[in-house]
């Protein structure tokens, strides 16, 4: 075991090019020369020369955050070196954004992206004070991102012919020029009976896609 594990072929060695890849089915590699931004508590390893700062979300999303709950607690990672990014074991992938097709994301989803990226923090139309991935993060600009899901990825194409309806837990990501608004599944008389379990969805319509976890992500104990 221990012979296979440290064999040549299975160390990593240093990236031959700056910029986001993929490192494997969990992992990604940043190779740092500058600047790049990355969730809180996702890092798991680096080398060279590198520093690693909160980083502030602006008084525009900090009030936002305020109210929705949702939001992106950041680092910044400058300098010149390496750093590997992961969560809790979940699929990583890759989507390279630009002006032409930027993306809304799960905040909950964000692994890390390039600092030329921009992002906002969005509601869904009529969601109020609901939670559930219904406040979210839109990302504009030219650049690479990084995001997570809780298995492989379901990618569902939308169109105005057939709109999509996502349940709000297991949503990752969604063309942001899609029109996202929150549909209601069960009638009062089912919900008085105590409903299936899926009484809202996420209803996109137009012409993108969206993307999906292959599960809904277990609650967070209380600590």
């Amino acid at each position: 075991m221990q012979r296979n594990l440290f064999d040549p072929e299975n160390l990593i060695q240093p990236a031959s090019t700056p910029g986001l890849t993929q490192e494997n089915a969990m992992a990604v590699r940043y190779a740092v020369k500058g600047e790049a931004r990355a969730r809180q508590g996702t890092m798991v390893a680096w080398r060279g020369s590198l520093e690693f700062e909160r980083q502030g979300q602006g008084v525009g999303n900090l009030l936002k955050r305020a109210v929705t709950g949702e939001g992106l607690a950041l680092m910044t990672v400058s300098g010149e070196g390496e750093a590997w990014f992961a969560s809790d074991a979940a699929h990583c992938f890759l989507v390279d954004v630009d002006d032409s097709h930027g993306l809304t994301v799960n905040g909950k989803n964000v692994l890390c992206f390039d600092a030329a990226l921009n992002y906002d923090i969005t509601t869904v139309k009529g969601a109020g004070m609901a939670g559930g991935g219904l406040f979210n993060c839109t990302f504009t600009g030219t650049g690479r991102l990084a995001l997570t899901s809780a298995g492989i990825p379901l990618v569902l194409p939308v169109t105005p012919e057939a709109p999509v309806y996502v349940d709000t837990d297991a949503v990752v990501a969604w063309s942001p020029q899609l029109h996202a608004s929150l549909h209601r599944s069960q009638s009062v008389g089912s919900m008085v009976k105590g409903g299936s379990g899926e009484a809202v969805q996420l209803k996109l319509e137009g012409e993108g896609v969206v993307v999906v976890n292959p599960g809904e992500p277990k609650p967070v104990p209380a600590s």
